[in-house]
C-alpha cells in the first residue's frame, strides 16, 4: 500500500486501537483550539459538534501532510442534550461522575477522513452508557485509585480500566466508547484502497 495514513490525534487510546488493528500510520496531532471551533456553533446537537471538531482536526493536519489520508476524530459526551468536556481538575471529575450517576448518557464518536485539505468521508457512532447509582464515598475512593487518568476523558472514567465498575449497562460497541469507531473506519480505508483488504 502506498497511501500514507496519519492519525490527527494525541490520544494514546486511539493510537493503540489502530496499532492493534495492524495499521501502519503516522501520528500528527491537530493544532486547533477546540473550544474556539465550537463557540460559534450555538446549540447544534452533540453528534454534529463531534463531527465538526473531527473535521477541523482532519483538515488542519491534511493541509500539512499532502497526499496522506488523515484520520480526524472527536467525541462528545451528552447528558439530557447538554455537551460535557474533559474535566479540568479532580473536583470537576468527581462532580461529573456524580452527575452521571444513575443516569444514561451518550458518547458521540465522530470520524472524518481528509486528503489535501478536503473531507472525503464522515461517520458518527453513538454509545448509550448507563451508570449505576453511585455512593459519593465510593466515587471518592475510585478517583483516588485512578488519579489523573480521570482527566483524560469526557466522562472522567476509563471504560477500558477501573471505570468499567461504574456501569450498569451499555448499548454500543467498545470502539465507539473509546472514541474511534474502528469497524466502519477499516471498511472505508479498504474501500479507498488505503489498506489491504
Amino acid at each position: 500500500m502506498t497511501t500514507r495514513l496519519v492519525l490527527a490525534s494525541a490520544s494514546p487510546f486511539r493510537k493503540a486501537l489502530l496499532e492493534n488493528a495492524g495499521l501502519s500510520f503516522d501520528v500528527e496531532p491537530a493544532h486547533i483550539d477546540e473550544r474556539a471551533v465550537e463557540a460559534p456553533l450555538g446549540d447544534l446537537n452533540p453528534e454534529d459538534v463531534a463531527t465538526i471538531l473531527a473535521e477541523a482536526k482532519a483538515q488542519e493536519v491534511s493541509e500539512r501532510k499532502p497526499g496522506a489520508i488523515v484520520i480526524g476524530s472527536d467525541q462528545t459526551l451528552s447528558l439530557d442534550g447538554t455537551i460535557h468536556h474533559k474535566p479540568a481538575n479532580m473536583d470537576e471529575a468527581r462532580r461529573r461522575i456524580l452527575a452521571l450517576s444513575g443516569k444514561t448518557h451518550e458518547l458521540n464518536s465522530a470520524i472524518v477522513l481528509a486528503k489535501d485539505g478536503e473531507t472525503i468521508w464522515r461517520h458518527m457512532s453513538v454509545a448509550r452508557m448507563t451508570m449505576r447509582d453511585l455512593d459519593p464515598a465510593f466515587v471518592g475512593r475510585h478517583l483516588s485509585n485512578v488519579g489523573d487518568r480521570a482527566l483524560f476523558s469526557v466522562g472522567a472514567y476509563q471504560f477500558e480500566g477501573e471505570g468499567i465498575q461504574l456501569f450498569e449497562r451499555i448499548e454500543g460497541d467498545y470502539f465507539t466508547i473509546i472514541g474511534l469507531p474502528l469497524l466502519p473506519l477499516l471498511a472505508k480505508l479498504r474501500e479507498l484502497g488505503a489498506i489491504d483488504g
